[in-house]
């Protein structure tokens, strides 16, 4: 299946092999962790959905708000997205700079999030600059979440500071 939407798409053959890169399955059981800052329904698995809303209240209690951009998103979605902006006009290589291919992103896991907060525009650098950001970097793997796509990531994707990944095997 990841073949033929792969093929379709026009990602290249070799994506996700140099550097490598894991493919990700989709959940067994995903919950609902309530609507995004949009009010699109988001939905993590039980464990990431626990560590999100104690993370979440926990920044809350330093007067630090976080909002939900994105949760689980599943292959055919991902592949939706790639549709969109292929029909937009925009080239493969360029896409695959700011998302995973089908198949290998975070957020087919139910684990990954997307962050935002009201100091900041979503999905943009200046997330950075928020003091969410600076709450993240100090205390989110307390909570089992890390930042993979920082600057000069081995994956070639931009970098991502409102980008979060769940571990159960993380320090805490």
């Amino acid at each position: 299946m990841l073949r033929d939407i792969h093929k379709e798409l026009g990602i290249p053959e070799d994506y996700g092999t140099a550097p490598s890169m894991p493919v990700f399955e989709e959940p067994d059981s995903l919950v609902s962790v309530g609507p995004n800052i949009i009010g699109k329904e988001q939905r993590l698995t039980p464990e990431t959905a626990r560590a999100w809303q104690a993370m979440r209240l926990a920044a809350s209690n330093e007067s630090i708000s976080l909002l939900l951009v994105s949760g689980f998103r599943g292959i055919t979605y991902q592949a939706e997205l790639f549709r969109k902006k292929l029909a937009a006009g925009q080239k493969i290589d360029d896409i695959l700079c700011v998302n995973a291919a089908p198949g290998y992103s975070q957020h087919h896991t139910g684990r990954a999030i997307d962050i935002a907060t009201p100091d900041s525009r979503p999905l943009t650098l200046e997330f950075e600059a928020a003091p969410a950001f600076a709450w993240l970097t100090g205390n989110a793997n307390r909570f089992g979440f890390s930042m993979p796509y920082e600057r000069d990531n081995p994956w070639g994707i931009d970098y991502e500071p409102w980008h979060w990944f769940f571990s159960k095997d993380a320090q805490r």
